[in-house]
């Protein structure tokens, strides 16, 4: 009875160790350039079209529609409490800041994660991977530094348009189409993005999409030579990218406001 919650312990702890190991090489990989190839790049962009762009239009829409509900909510109630004054610094460091960036990720990971997990798996099951290899090829620079530098890519690009537009979308929700907001704006939006706070934004954003390819991938190469083993690796790689993605966010608001 005792060695069975400890097998499971150690089974756990031996997930979480492979994820880093792997997150070591692969991100070591993708900051080199010498893994950029012509045929990286071709499965890079290939990777970004299914990623973002072809859901771009439908992603935006969709922002919009949550971005002016969540504004309309914060000013109204911002206005009932006699806190209006701060409403603009609670929707761009809330929304903008902390939001947008964990709903992105999240968007990206249901979208492309668990389809990242299960191709992996197949290609491992299937010898895909060992065929590259006795072919001189390496499969972390050919086939998983591309999609980590995809999906990091998709996550920065959407993230960086959804939280412009919610920006655009407090504007005209505070003053409306009046010019004569614009400085006050301005200085309102200067004083919430500094550079220390920009830079820890841009941190945030590249481990979130880092994370979005990086734990799939591992939990792919988890996968046995039976292919009944692909779907319990994918669920084992999702939960532990949930799990992954609520520690950043958490660790971030803690090094902003504690």
């Amino acid at each position: 009875m005792v060695d069975a919650p400890r097998a499971a312990l150690a089974g756990w702890l031996q997930s979480w160790r492979r994820v880093l190991h792997f997150a070591g090489y692969a991100l070591a990989a993708a900051a080199s350039r010498a893994s950029y190839t012509p045929a990286t790049r071709a499965v890079t962009v290939k990777q970004v079209y299914f990623t973002a762009w072809q859901v771009l239009p439908l992603f935006l829409l969709f922002s919009a529609l949550l971005e002016a509900t969540v504004i309309r909510v914060v000013i109204a109630a911002s206005r009932e409490y006699g806190i209006a004054d701060y409403a603009l610094d609670l929707v761009l460091r809330g929304l903008v800041l902390e939001l947008i960036p964990f709903l992105t990720a999240l968007f990206v990971a249901l979208r492309s994660g668990s389809a990242i997990a299960t191709e992996v798996a197949l290609m491992h099951i299937s010898g895909e991977l060992e065929a590259l290899e006795r072919a001189g090829d390496d499969p972390l620079a050919l086939e998983f530094v591309p999609r980590v530098a995809a999906a990091a890519l998709s996550v920065v690009t959407l993230t960086v348009l959804s939280g412009a537009l919610a920006i655009v979308i407090a504007y005209l929700s505070t003053y409306g189409l009046s010019p004569w907001g614009f400085a006050e704006f301005t200085h309102v939006v200067g004083k919430v993005f500094g550079v220390p706070t920009l830079l820890g934004f841009a941190l945030k954003c590249l481990l979130f999409g880092a994370a979005v390819a990086v734990v799939p991938i591992a939990a792919g190469l988890e996968a046995t030579a039976k292919v009944k083993s692909a779907p319990v690796a994918v669920l084992g790689g999702m939960v532990r990218l949930f799990f992954v993605l609520g520690l950043i966010e958490v660790v971030s608001l803690a090094a902003r406001y504690i």
